[in-house]
Parts: C-alpha cells; sequence; structure tokens
C-alpha cells in the first residue's frame, strides 16, 4: 500500500518542522530538566550547561532529518554527532541504562512539542509522519549506542593493558618499594595496604582460574578481582573485604575464605596478605602449596592445612623418610594390627583426648590407652609429649 502525500501536506509539514526549529531552546530546556531526574546524570561530571548545549545540537540535527527531500548530508552529520555523543558519555561514566534512558526522552519530547504545535486539522498529518520521526530519532538512538559500547570496550581494554603492566612490574619484584606498591594500587583502584587474599595454580586448574576471572569480569560491576600470570602459573588476588563468610562487606567475624568462583578449584592458597607489597612473596607461596596438591583436594590448600606436607616434601628432599622410618618399626605388628594402631592414633592425633577416641572408635577407654602404649612400644613414640607427636602429624600428612 502505498502512501502519497499531498503538496499541501508537504507544505504543512514543512511548517510545523520550522515551528520546531525555533523552539529548539524549548526543548533542550525540557530535555534538560527530565535528563537531570536520571540520578546517574544528576550525580555525573556531566554538566548542566553541557548537558542543555548537547540537547540543543541533537534536537537541530533531528529536526533537519525531519525535512523532506535528499537528506545524506543531515543523515551523516546526524550520525557523526551521535557517534561522538555516545564516545563522550562513554568517557563520562554514564551507565548504559542511564544512556539508554536519556536517549528514549528524544522521541516523546520531539513528539510532545509536535502536538502542541500541531492544530486539530494536523492529526492526519502528523499520523503519516510518525514512522519518519520515529526512524530518524531511532538511527541517531542506535548509532549513539553503538559508539558508547564501542568506546567502553576499547577503554576497558586500555584500562586492562595498563593494569596488567603495573601488576606485572609488582610481581617482578622480590620486594617491591613503597613507591611502587602505592603507584600499583592507584592503577588498580585499591589502597597499597590492602589485605588481599591470592590463589595459584597451573595446568587444567590454572586454566579454569583464568575463565573464572573472565566469567567474574563480566558480571561484576563493582568488586575487584586481579589476574596474573607467568612461569606456566595462574594468579588471582582480590581485596579481601569484598570476600567475607557471610558474603558482606566488612564481616571479619570468621577467617578470610576463598571467594565463590575459586572455592572449588585445586590452588595454592594464602588467605590473607598484608598490603600489595607481601603479593610477590604470597605467589611464591601459593605455588609452593599448589605443588602439594592431591587428586583428593577439591580446592585452594592454605598453608594452615598444608603444613605437615610442606614439612614432609621438605625432610624427604633432605633424605629424611619418617613415614618409612614408621613402617620398619611397626613390621612386627600381625593381622590388622597395624591398621588399628594408626587408626587409633590418627583419631587421638585430631582430638587429644582418650575418651573422645574411645567414643569416636566405639571402643572401651581402655583399649585405647592400650593401643597407644603398644604404639609407642613398638615406635618410641609418646604421643603425649607435642614434639614426638608432630613427627606422626607429618609423617602421615
Amino acid at each position: 500500500m502505498h502512501n502519497f502525500e499531498s503538496p499541501g501536506d508537504a507544505f504543512r509539514w514543512s511548517e510545523l518542522v520550522d515551528q520546531l526549529e525555533g523552539r529548539l531552546d524549548l526543548l533542550a530546556q525540557a530535555f534538560t530538566a527530565r535528563v537531570r531526574q536520571i540520578p546517574e546524570y544528576g550525580d555525573s561530571q556531566v554538566t548542566v550547561l553541557e548537558i542543555r548545549d548537547t540537547a540543543r545540537e541533537t534536537f537541530r540535527r533531528l529536526i533537519h532529518g525531519l525535512r523532506g527531500g535528499p537528506a545524506d548530508t543531515a543523515r551523516d552529520g546526524l550520525l557523526a554527532f551521535a557517534s561522538d555523543l555516545g564516545s563522550k558519555r562513554a568517557r563520562a561514566g554514564i551507565p548504559p541504562e542511564s544512556l539508554t534512558s536519556a536517549v528514549r526522552l528524544d522521541f516523546s519530547i520531539l513528539w510532545a512539542d509536535l502536538l502542541e504545535i500541531a492544530a486539530p486539522e494536523d492529526a492526519g498529518l502528523l499520523a503519516s509522519r510518525v514512522d519518519q520521526v520515529w526512524r530518524v530519532v531511532d538511527e541517531f538512538a542506535t548509532r549513539t549506542h553503538m559508539s558508547y559500547l564501542t568506546e567502553r570496550v576499547r577503554m576497558a581494554q586500555e584500562e586492562s593493558s595498563i593494569q596488567h603492566e603495573f601488576i606485572a612490574r609488582l610481581f617482578n619484584q622480590s620486594t617491591p618499594s613503597a613507591e611502587t606498591s602505592a603507584q600499583v594500587g592507584s592503577a588498580l583502584g585499591i589502597g597499597p595496604d590492602a589485605r588481599c587474599g591470592l590463589v595459584a595454580a597451573s595446568g587444567d586448574a590454572g586454566a579454569r582460574l583464568r575463565a573464572a576471572a573472565t566469567q567474574f569480569g563480566a558480571a561484576q560491576r563493582r568488586q575487584k578481582i586481579f589476574l596474573h600470570e607467568s612461569g606456566g602459573n595462574t594468579y588471582l588476588f582480590w581485596p579481601l573485604l569484598l570476600w567475607t563468610p557471610s558474603g558482606r562487606p566488612g564481616d571479619t567475624r570468621n577467617a578470610p575464605q576463598p571467594p565463590p568462583l575459586v572455592a572449588d578449584i585445586p590452588s595454592g592458597y594464602v588467605p590473607e596478605v598484608h598490603g600489595l607489597r607481601g603479593l610477590p612473596a604470597a605467589a611464591r607461596t601459593a605455588e609452593s602449596l599448589a605443588a602439594l596438591l592431591r587428586p583428593s583436594d577439591a580446592g585452594p590448600l592454605s598453608a594452615d592445612a598444608a603444613w605437615a606436607r610442606f614439612a614432609q616434601q621438605n625432610l624427604q628432599d633432605a633424605g629424611l623418610d619418617l613415614a618409612a622410618q614408621l613402617e620398619e618399626a611397626m613390621e612386627e605388628c600381625r593381622g590388622g594390627e597395624r591398621e588399628r594402631l594408626r587408626e587409633t592414633v590418627q583419631h587421638y592425633l585430631s582430638t587429644g583426648n582418650i575418651t573422645a577416641t574411645a567414643e569416636q572408635l566405639f571402643c572401651h577407654r581402655n583399649t585405647i590407652l592400650n593401643r597407644l602404649n603398644r604404639f609407642q612400644e613398638l615406635t618410641g613414640i609418646d604421643l603425649t609429649i607435642p614434639a614426638q607427636a608432630a613427627r606422626l602429624v607429618v609423617a602421615w600428612a
């Protein structure tokens, strides 16, 4: 179906467009008043004067696009202005939802003003022109958003590149200076004395850490987590106040816990690093912890949980195998005695209490005492002496 417009309608439309152009200040004023009600605009660095001037120029170009005849020049100018506006709003830090709300005002304000200046007999003309008005405004809005998103991506890439550069500078120093930590903190948006948590992993677990960091970055806006890769290892660190056991910032009633995104990834874990200057040393600790991971480990491994493994590994590297010595000492055990003694000793080591051990193993208290005495007879280890008991903890780590 074709809509052929009469010369009279074309002339009348031109008159209405001319009237709109004469009301640019009113249009800009209406836009400014309404856009300032959007909280992010009211609190942003975009001044009222800039909003009003930009609105006036926006409406001038939109109205120019509503005129009949060849419109290539007007369209190109409008889209170039939209591109520039989108980039400016991205750099000003306006959230995308707020930009959408602001751009939507253009059509409603423009159309409301058209209705105000039109006569009752113009109803048919306006009905025939509503699609044209909408197309012009929609094309402007689409280009603004495209430019905005492009600029946001560029800014994010630039920020990420700068952050990675500063993080690498920090981790490449064994003992960073106060000046370096201050510069890194400024680049990352956290204080140089911030308490942080850190995990490290390599191989498949490292790949999972990288994927988790990417997923987190796409979903979060205010919380921070940082990635560093070096020597085949992947490190993640984060300000501790963002991750608490209750999930609420500032809740320090319990020991720091790893954030949910790494809770099921086997990795070396340093729960608390005091200041950015401590991160390189913490990274080395986490890397060493990661080397102690076993197939049964289903999440981060901290020094508190792995100190015995550390000691065992260091002793073995020095040629001292405590586990082998124990096995040799218990060679005369027969039947299931070796297993019973080990089970009893391990339960006692975990509780330090004869009665509790008896309850856990469903044995009489005297039975537990007899087994501990038998173990001491075989190995020479008195479990009531902490220094001797520690040998067992390390041997069976």
